[in-house]
């Protein structure tokens, strides 16, 4: 009779170990154009190991790329995340295996008392151990699902830091454009400066002369001091540049400021504009594989809850040994029991049923990030391209408008020493190539910043070596 009793349950156990509950993970499927409205139909396949950044021919950027994502200090955050996620794989489905323990005891006791007596300086050891052994039976899935879970957030975890280093390096490589903008914008000032303090000098041999008032020297003198008044302003923003790539270098601020000083141009790319087709982006963008990979954990997640609704049996068992000895004997005893548990949830006041509409609510959300990501992913190519694409054109006209000032400039000057415009003329001039010098190089690093943003929207680079 006890054989038929006790051969159900571990055939029973046989027949459900295959059962799990929660719905499959299927991965999200989204409509998307066949291109960017100003992108082409060729797709541009797997981008993410392309050192974009070294088209701008520069050593010295390329080696603070690389020094910043060994040192920087987000991205060494990001892999700790890794570490942890890679940890919370093993805790989340350890409860699935048989949990062994051993325990143990020594004891020692002793009476003293008349010598006479029986009991005196009387002593014995109690030595005792246990193994308590249990195993969780996931009928259900709980832990299958769970380790689904746990995976499915290492590999949000991995997402994780491809993001931190895209964004680095997006981050440090702007800090350097800008950087080397500011060492063309203090140039320019000071070139500048020197050409308004030529015109004071002319001036005053003008008014000494007498063929200028000093209305003229006035005027001039104003101009130097408005170009003087703007180079501190200059250089401080160049510093806080370089500050800001040193600390993205996870380095102290003011670290590179040496290095930085030996003057370069602003940098300038040279590769042609790629941006493959939007359905690249599911593939190279990290922050899309991540928010995908938060929507399988939360997928898992609704099978954990939804185990939870089910009966669970625990097999468990002790095998316990003991010795006790006294001064006459020693005696040994062994025990032993096992046997299973169960636990059927009847009522709960409906805390598991809303944990499953939670689970559901949270993996709905899930999607609705993961979509909305794609679509922020999609504009932002749209948006670099639109910009990008245009660049040249901007760039080009502008260089034709300070060699026409500067045209303006040479012609209004030797006019005005020949006595025949007046200081005005020449004040505008300069005004005009002043400014216009300034847009120039604004525009140079805003088409070095453009190339940036184009490659950092469609995902590349971050796997780098």
């Amino acid at each position: 009779m006890l054989l038929r009793r006790v051969t159900p349950v571990p055939l029973l156990m046989l027949l459900l170990s295959g059962c799990v509950v929660g719905p499959d993970y299927q991965a999200p499927e989204m409509a998307l154009p066949d291109k960017f409205s100003e992108g082409g139909t060729k797709s541009v396949g797997d981008v993410t190991e392309v050192s974009w950044w070294k088209s701008f021919n520069d050593s010295q950027l390329n080696g603070y790329v690389d020094q910043g994502l060994a040192q920087n200090l987000s991205v060494l955050q990001a892999l700790e995340t890794i570490a942890q996620a890679e940890a919370n794989v093993v805790t989340s489905t350890a409860g699935a295996f048989p949990q062994v323990d051993l325990t143990g005891s020594d004891t020692g006791a002793g009476a003293g008392g008349d010598r006479s007596s029986a009991n005196a300086r009387k002593t014995s050891n109690t030595a005792a151990a246990s193994i308590p052994v249990s195993w969780f039976l996931d009928l259900f899935g709980l832990y299958r699902r769970s380790g689904e879970a746990a995976m499915a957030q290492l590999d949000a975890a991995y997402a994780s830091a491809d993001v931190a280093r895209l964004t680095l390096i997006s981050s440090l490589t702007n800090a350097y454009i800008q950087a080397r903008l500011y060492q063309e914008r203090l140039a320019i000032a000071k070139s500048n400066l020197q050409s308004r303090r030529e015109t004071l000098r002319l001036t005053q041999f003008q008014l000494d002369a007498g063929a200028a008032s000093r209305l003229d020297v006035v005027q001039s003198e104003g101009l130097v001091n408005a170009q003087l008044s703007s180079i501190p302003t200059l250089e401080a923003s160049y510093r806080q540049s370089v500050y800001s790539l040193s600390t993205l270098m996870g380095l102290p601020a003011a670290t590179l400021i040496d290095q930085m000083n030996k003057v370069k141009p602003i940098p300038v790319y040279h590769a042609s504009l790629a941006s493959g087709i939007p359905a690249d982006l599911i593939r190279n963008r990290p922050d899309i594989r991540e928010a995908e990979r938060n929507l399988a954990a939360a997928t898992a997640a609704i099978g954990v809850a939804e185990a939870q609704l089910y009966p669970s049996i625990t097999l468990s068992g002790t095998l316990r040994a003991s010795v006790a000895s006294t001064s006459s004997s020693n005696v040994g005893t062994t025990s032993w029991s096992f046997g299973p548990a169960i636990n059927l949830p009847i009522f709960d006041g409906g805390a598991l049923r809303a944990n499953v509409s939670s689970s559901e609510s949270q993996a709905r959300q899930a999607y609705l990030v993961w979509k909305q990501t794609v679509l922020n992913a999609v504009q932002e190519v749209e948006n670099a391209l639109a910009v990008a694409t245009r660049d040249g054109r901007t760039v080009a006209a502008l260089r034709a408008t300070v060699n026409s000032y500067r045209d303006a400039l040479d012609l209004s000057t030797s006019s005005y020493k020949d006595g025949a415009t007046s200081l005005l003329d020449v004040l505008d001039a300069q005004r005009a190539v002043s400014d216009a010098e300034a847009q120039l190089a604004d525009a140079q690093a805003q088409t070095a910043s453009d190339f940036v943003a184009l490659n950092v929207a469609i995902g590349g680079g971050y796997s780098a070596q």
